[in-house]
């Protein structure tokens, strides 16, 4: 393969990529901890879109909340890094960047 060809194949990477970032800033997950009780909303880029947290959830104090934010962040998180994974994984044919 010539040196052209090779560019021009990293630019038409470079180009699948930069789309597919773009799709996934438009894709969302959701975290979701306590049965329901609290609820995240995020995107294939990890920008917060929304935190539900129910009502009767509040009364159980301000620790308990914390947690169940927390774990519901780390719900939103990984189906994130799952969603990223699989999107990337058909641009780049496989290839690891990590």
């Amino acid at each position: 393969m010539d040196m052209e060809s090779l560019m021009a194949n990293a630019q038409s990477l470079q180009n699948k990529v930069a789309a597919a970032q773009d799709s996934l800033a438009q894709m969302h997950v959701k975290g979701i901890a306590g049965n329901g009780s609290v609820i995240i909303d995020m995107t294939g880029k990890y920008d917060v879109v929304s935190v539900v947290i129910k009502p009767d959830i509040l009364s159980q104090g301000a620790g308990v909340v914390s947690d169940l934010v927390t774990q519901a962040y780390k719900d939103a998180k990984r189906k994130a890094d799952v969603l990223i994974d699989e999107v990337m994984t058909k641009v780049t044919g496989g290839i690891s960047f990590n």
